[in-house]
Parts: structure tokens; sequence; C-alpha cells
């Protein structure tokens, strides 16, 4: 029996290359049970013709599928399913029950209801995405990313792709930071005190599971990454905010009963001030005064495209008193999630049993894939490539503002990718975020930064790292007029 052409089609949000998507296509239907052995598939002429496609492209994924025991081939008869092509599973379906769990009673421990914003998953379907932290593909190296990852793949490096390492991590990896990243930042480690985690985030929870309890008492800067807040509050330490102003986080307003400190000095987030050398000693002198620990995030260091930036407070640290937390996320790709810690050996030990209970280890391809990336100089190029870019969106950004008349609540005096805004008091950013995605524009209103019950309602942040320099203007521009009309 043979199949319908009228069967196949494409589904509009697959992914990978036309010819992954057609086995896909033709391996979901033979799991799902609605391709059966023995039935015959359409001839790559007919298919090719439906889907309006190449017939290379039809002929190359029926080869990979009959390679992989899902089609046979019988002469000039065609394709058909293969007998030994896998069996769709066979269930009974459970008869439909009722939940007489009282939920409510039975979660012991809360974790939803945060409020860190929230991106669309298709922000890249935007004409003017000026949203924060998202990888822009016209700047990435996908070229020498897929030869690293498939020297990772290779039969050399089966035991660093296929190993346990229980609760260590990918030696080439360690080495690089040890001997590149943290020297960049004044920073010297022995490999005993890094431990690689799964982005920054992952980071700051290892941190607040190890440093905090309920006893304790955490210094927060306001407003701060949202995501920061809510690990802190699922520690159920004491929580207090302390109010940043245009060099950061203030020393003497930290309290007195204060712990841990968590400080984005580099570029705080997200006003995207940069914390003067004066005011990061004030701040070691303050930890050591009140015997605290700091947790320094210096995301974003390597976008200081303006002037060098500012050694880290790890490397002024002369007391081990510092945590130090590094990403490749923001530099490489947000969905790589990885991450670093860096600490007295004491502490790594804790945070690597902790990591080890939960998730053993970032998986080891990943791993040795960004090793690779970053030994060869594909990293250090990147970096290059994305810091002249975003300085040129920079500069066509703040050119867009000023002619608009709109105001900046912070810039990053360094660089950075984003510039923090304030809208008139009377302007709720969040409803004029969503008339302004009506018109094809994100942005990302500031009220979710704040640690208050009743935050201001009037700052969003514009981030520039996304959106091609071309579409900047016009899209400054609709901005501006969607804040006029709430005058």
């Amino acid at each position: 029996m043979a199949l319908p052409v009228e069967t196949f089609f494409l589904h509009p949000d697959a992914q990978g290359t036309l010819q992954q998507q057609i086995q896909q296509m033709i391996a979901q239907g033979i799991l799902s049970g609605r391709f059966r052995t023995g039935e015959k598939l359409p001839s790559t002429r007919r298919l090719a013709a439906h889907l309006g496609l190449s017939r290379i492209t039809v002929t190359i994924a029926y080869t990979e599928l009959l390679a992989n025991d899902y089609l046979t081939s019988k002469g000039r008869s065609g394709y058909f399913i293969s007998e030994n092509a896998p069996a769709p599973p066979q269930f009974t379906p459970a008869a439909e029950s009722t939940d007489a769990v009282d939920w409510t009673r039975a979660i012991g421990q809360r974790f939803s209801g945060g409020v860190t914003p929230v991106k669309p998953q298709d922000w890249n379907g935007f004409r003017y995405p000026f949203i924060y932290g998202q990888a822009d593909a016209t700047l990435f190296d996908h070229a020498n990313w897929r030869l690293c990852a498939l020297q990772a793949l290779g039969q050399r490096e089966f035991t660093s792709l296929t190993t346990d390492y229980y609760d260590q991590d990918d030696p080439k990896l360690i080495e690089f930071i040890a001997r590149h990243s943290l020297p960049r930042r004044g920073i010297s480690a022995r490999p005993e005190q890094i431990l690689i985690t799964l982005g920054a985030q992952n980071a700051l929870w290892l941190t607040a599971q190890v440093l905090l309890t309920q006893r304790r008492h955490a210094a927060v800067e306001d407003p701060c990454y949202p995501a920061l807040r809510d690990i802190l509050s699922q520690s159920r330490c004491h929580m207090a905010p302390v109010q940043v102003d245009h060099q950061g986080l203030v020393p003497d307003a930290i309290p007195d009963e204060t712990d841990v400190i968590f400080t984005t000095p580099s570029h705080q987030c997200p006003t995207t001030a940069t914390m003067p050398m004066a005011r990061r000693r004030a701040l070691l002198d303050r930890a050591r005064a009140l015997d605290a620990l700091i947790v320094e995030d210096d995301y974003e260091f390597e976008m200081s495209f303006l002037k060098s930036p500012s050694p880290s407070l790890k490397s002024l640290d002369k007391d081990g008193r510092v945590i130090y937390v590094g990403s490749f996320s923001k530099s490489l790709f947000p969905g790589l999630r990885l991450g670093y810690l860096v600490g007295s050996e004491p502490f790594i030990r804790e945070a690597r049993a902790l990591r080890a209970s939960v998730l053993r280890h970032p998986p080891g391809h990943i791993q040795r894939t960004a090793a690779y990336f970053l030994s060869l100089g594909h990293y250090d190029a990147l970096v290059r490539r994305m810091s002249n870019a975003l300085h040129n969106r920079r500069n066509e950004m703040e050119h867009a503002i000023k002619a608009n008349g709109l105001q900046i609540a912070g810039r990053g005096a360094y660089g950075g990718s984003s510039f923090w805004m304030r809208a008139p008091d009377h302007v709720h950013t969040g409803d004029l975020a969503k008339r302004l995605q009506e018109k094809g524009v994100l942005i990302e209103p500031g009220a979710p930064f704040f640690t208050s019950d009743t935050p201001p309602q009037n700052y969003y942040r514009l981030a520039y790292s996304s959106i091609p320099s071309a579409r900047i203007s016009d899209g400054i521009a609709l901005v501006a007029d969607a804040l006029h009309h709430t005058m």
C-alpha cells in the first residue's frame, strides 16, 4: 500500500535543515504508528514537488533514513517502511482519573511566582527587538563553533564525551579559565578553586544554597537582577535591598547584620553603572568590617569597548572573602548555559558537592567544545567582532535617543549592551510594552528589577545586542511616538 503524498507536510516551526526536517517527519510518522511496516513512500520526485523542494533534498533525506534502517529500497519499486524500523510503543490508554491531592497543602516549598521577566520565544520575529541577552545570529561564528563541536565528538575525544566526571570538570576548560580568562580580570586561581556551572544563574543558586540559611542576612542591589531575588527568596534568608546610585552599590548603606553582599560592579544590573576603584576598595573595607562575604557577578566585562575594564573586586581581595561569578553565556550565546565560580577552596568544595548531588556536572561534550572554541582563539575574535558591532549600535542608539528626546537613566561608561531608561512619572511601561509589541517593538519594563511591593512603573530597558544598526533609529522613533501619546 502506498502512502498518499498529502499525508506529508513540514511543520512551520520545525528546526534544522530541510533534509533533517524530512527525516524527522517520516521518523515521527513511523514512531506514532501513522506509517506502518511495508508501506510505500511517495517517490522522491512526487514528494519534492508536493513540498516545494528540490529532488536532491528529498533524496538525501531518504538515503539517511535508509542508512538508519527506517526505510528499505526495492530496486525500481521505490522506498518502503523497513521491517527493522522502530515499532510504535504499545500501551493501553489509562482511564481518565481525577486528582484527589490537595496540592496547596502537599507542596512544602514554592518556587513559582517569581517576577523574572519573560521574553517572547519568537523575539527574533519582531522587527525592533530592544531586548537584552539574546544571541545575534549575524555576529556568531557558526562555522568554527561547528568545527569545534565536531572535534569534541571525534574518536580521540571519546573519554571527554562519554565519561562521568562525577564532581569534576573538563580539565582543558578549567585550564583555559585559570590561565587566560581569570588573569584578564587580575585573578589568580588554582583548578581546585574553580567550578563549572550551568550559567551564572546556576552559580548564584549554588552560592546562595551554600552560604545562606534562614538566620543569615543578604544585601542585594536595588534595582537588581530579578532572578537573583527569586534565588534569595527560596533560600529563606533575610534579604535587605540596598539602593544603588550612579556609581553602583553604596557601601555605607549596607546593613550591619549583613553576612553576604551580592553585587554587579562591572555593569550594574540593570542601571549599567560601573563601580569606580575608590568605591570598590570602600566596599571591600565595609565587607571586612562586617566580616561579610561578597559575591561578584562580573557579567559583560568583555563588552567594555569604550575603555579597558576596571579590575575585578576579586583581584583586589586580600582576604579571600570575594566569590567570583563568570559566564560564557552572554558573550557566546544564552542557550550554552556555561559559567563558572571562583572562590576559596573550602567554599568551592561545598559548591562542588552540592552540584554533584543535583546534576553531577555540565555535559562533557559542551565543556570540551567550549574549551576548543576558547583555546583556538575563536572566542577572542568573536568578542572583538561583537564589541565593534555593539559600539556602532550604541552610537546609533545614543543619537536616536537624543533626537527623539528620550531620557537615559543609566548608561555604561565602559560599554555594555543596553541603556536604562526613564519615562515620565505617569507612564506605566508595562502597558507601554504591550502597545509597542503590536507595532513590532520589544522593550523591557523596569518594574520587575525593583524589590519594593510598589516599584516605580516608569523605568524600562533598551538593549541593542540583537537589533541591526539600520533598524535602531526607526525603532526608537516608535518608542518616542508611543510615549508621546501617553502624555
